[in-house]
């Protein structure tokens, strides 16, 4: 799922795109795409587009009377400029929006379909679209540590909680806490002032540079299919089972659950120590090796 580094991209050339441009049509090609009902979608059309924004991990056009659409690309969905006009792409089309200069389209390469379109009134109704978590590079320190102690939970956890910060999901939260030297599995609780301050640290400086090369990658021009994506050559842990990190050498390690996973270098934040791997240590039993020196 597009995270705050992924999204903003996105955000910053819709503003170059749309905003001060008129909706002239909305086009429709999948039923399923539309969640809401009040408004309809076809008072949109006419209204001019006021602004573009982040909302968490959706993208919000921002119209007259109040209005404001809420996009949600969750993991397939992705934005296309294309000319004016141009139809929803075959089977992963979801909706064209036409504007004077050029049409937007939704698309989603998954037969799940669950990109989804909203569209509300005042601001009200625009905040039950957010969890309610705190921008990790608006708030200060204090801010930040209040929201990640007040409940107790692996630190893993609170980062993608949406309820605690706003726009971090799991690829991001596994660079960060590599950056922070910080176990996954640590209790909220148990972090010392240091350490949460290393944390609020880490998470803005791996937010801000991923988000400026995002930037900078995709600066005149849309992504294309693979470009965003959880698993990039630059990152230091996520999606890099095996591979050594980058500190100090040693591969980094996994924790596998459901169909994701949490990556994690065991020397620089774990003192060592791997983590258990429930699926795998319940298998090897005894033989599961508990340190990195053991697996070698």
């Amino acid at each position: 799922m597009p995270e705050l580094p992924d999204v903003e991209p996105y955000v910053a050339l819709l503003r170059e795109c749309i905003a001060g441009q008129p909706l002239e049509a909305v086009r429709l090609r999948s039923p399923f795409v539309l969640r809401s009902v009040d408004p309809p979608i076809s008072s949109a059309v006419g209204k001019t587009v006021r602004g573009v924004r982040r909302l968490g991990k959706r993208v919000v056009l921002d119209l007259d009377d109040e209005l404001h659409l809420v996009v949600h690309l969750m993991i397939a969905g992705r934005f296309r400029w294309q000319k004016r006009g141009l139809k929803p792409a075959g089977k992963i089309g979801l909706a064209a929006f036409d504007f004077p200069n050029g049409t937007l389209l939704l698309t989603e390469a998954s037969p799940k379909k669950r990109a989804s379109l909203h569209l509300v009134r005042g601001a009200e109704a625009l905040a039950a679209h957010h969890a309610g978590g705190i921008e990790p590079l608006e708030c200060d320190l204090a801010a930040f540590t209040h929201a990640l102690v007040r409940e107790s939970r692996t630190v893993k956890r609170a980062l993608t909680d949406p309820r605690v910060f706003s726009g971090i999901g799991n690829a991001y939260s596994d660079e960060i806490l590599h950056a922070a030297r910080l176990s996954p599995v640590k209790q909220t609780g148990k972090l010392t002032a240091d350490e949460i301050a290393r944390l609020l640290d880490a998470t803005r400086d791996v937010l801000v540079r991923w988000t400026a090369q995002l930037r900078a990658d995709f600066a005149d021009r849309f992504p294309g299919p693979g470009d965003v994506t959880a698993f990039r050559p630059d990152f230091a842990v996520h999606g890099r089972h095996g591979e050594p990190c980058p500190v100090c050498g040693k591969p980094v390690q996994r924790i596998r659950y459901a169909d994701s996973e949490t990556n994690y270098c065991a020397v620089c934040q774990n003192g060592g120590r791997r983590l258990a791997d429930r699926a795998l240590s319940r298998l090897l039993h005894d033989s599961y090796a508990r340190t990195i020196d053991d697996d070698e």
